[in-house]
């Protein structure tokens, strides 16, 4: 399958006129914005299905469909593992949402976080030469989700979760990866952790600090500010601490969720109480993965050589004017400022390492390895405003791919 780019204007290039290019407006085809490139470009959707195989006679015909290919379905019917050699199964993922978390929209539905999930899917392609296939599914129940992703599998090599709210989301993963032996990766957690891990430890070799030497405090104990927060204690963070609306998450509180009284046993070793601006004062690190807004007068309360990684989208918790005021390392999670924290960076590579050993699973290893040779990629041209690779940089898929693969190898869970 090619994920490739599906716009055959034969305009100018403005958008101004239907896909046919017969010159009708698109305002008299419904579209939201007539001049809005978005909508041009998303006109007939983002993805195309391409074969690998040319059809050019009846004797391809027969080996391509029957008779030929019976022989193929036969023999896997005896060896069932054929079927990751003679299939795509071992090559492609599904990109799987119930369209609740859409970006920064909620819950929108499957149908309209469609154009999400074949941007991500064009995304695999693109940065890892991994195929995917968006699926959205009409249905929100954990029951329902796993049951039909379950029946799914059988055409796959892997399953990316996405866009799928919290708390749900880690119900949904875990009960996928007991019942299913090939990977399933909640990118909105897993992803943002391995990318922050990686310029956590950029940023802490640019002061000339061990990541053990930090306190970190996360705003947000959604999806994301769950799995920063299993990474970081997994990398040796000296303390991390998450604030959730009601404050900083601790053993104390009476009002958890089960997930947060997970969170509560392995994080805030200091026993920090009250709000996220309490937990600020002194901290090494912020992290945010809420939105919302902090104060400058608690970013001003951090330690000195501090980390302020703002990366709600579109508008970062910490301006990075006013964070640049007090902090060392600035990152957010927008493409126009410095040090951009992107899941690009990390879901190719990591899916792409897995898929070519045909590992079982994606093990807190094989993701720690991710961020490690995420890092690696800026080697000597550290510096403040470079912490993270760009996702545009070509050794930054190869790097994760080959680190990913090998980890996997060392845990056991590779199939070859």
């Amino acid at each position: 399958m090619a994920a490739e780019i599906v716009n055959p204007r034969t305009d100018s290039g403005d958008g101004s006129t239907d896909q046919e290019g017969n010159g009708e407006p698109l305002s008299s085809l419904g579209a939201p914005d007539s001049f809005d490139p978005a909508f041009a470009l998303h006109r007939g959707g983002k993805m195309a299905v391409q074969s690998t195989v040319p059809i050019r006679d009846k004797d391809d015909l027969s080996l391509a469909y029957t008779p030929g290919v019976a022989r193929v379905c036969t023999a896997i019917a005896e060896r069932p593992e054929l079927v990751d050699d003679y299939t795509w199964k071992s090559s492609v993922v599904a990109v799987v949402t119930d369209g609740t978390a859409v970006l920064g929209l909620g819950d929108i539905g499957p149908e309209a976080s469609l154009p999400v999930m074949e941007g991500k899917a064009i995304l695999f392609k693109q940065f890892g030469g991994v195929d995917a296939v968006p699926i959205a599914l009409a249905c929100t129940g954990v029951d329902e989700i796993v049951e039909t992703v379950v029946r799914l599998a059988p055409s796959f090599g892997g399953v990316n979760l996405e866009d799928i709210s919290a708390p749900r989301c880690f119900e949904i993963e875990k009960r996928l990866q007991e019942r299913l032996d090939i990977p399933v990766f909640h990118d909105d957690q897993h992803g943002t952790a391995v990318v922050t891990l990686a310029a956590l430890r950029n940023a802490a070799r640019l002061s000339g600090r061990e990541i053990g030497q930090l306190r970190a405090v996360i705003s947000g104990a959604g999806a994301a500010g769950v799995a920063i927060a299993k990474m970081l204690v997994e990398a040796g963070i000296g303390d991390v601490a998450l604030a959730d609306r009601k404050g900083v998450i601790s053993a104390d509180r009476a009002d958890l969720t089960d997930v947060k009284r997970e969170v509560a046993g392995f994080t805030n070793k200091a026993g920090i109480t009250g709000s996220l601006e309490d937990a600020l004062a002194g901290a090494d690190v912020f992290i945010g993965v809420s939105g919302g807004t902090v104060a400058e007068e608690a970013v001003a309360s951090m330690a000195e050589g501090a980390f302020v990684f703002a990366m709600a989208n579109p508008n970062p918790e910490v301006h990075p004017d006013v964070a640049h005021k007090y902090a060392a390392v600035v990152a957010t999670g927008r493409s126009d400022y410095p040090n951009q924290i992107n899941n690009v960076l990390a879901f190719p590579g990591i899916f792409a390492g897995a898929l070519q050993v045909r590992a079982s699973r994606i093990t807190e290893g094989m993701k720690i390895a991710a961020a490690e040779a995420l890092a690696a990629v800026v080697g000597d041209d550290l510096a403040a405003d470079y912490v993270i690779p760009s996702p545009f940089d070509e050794r930054v898929a190869p790097a994760v791919t080959a680190a990913v693969a090998a980890a996997a190898r060392a845990e056991g869970v590779a199939r070859r």
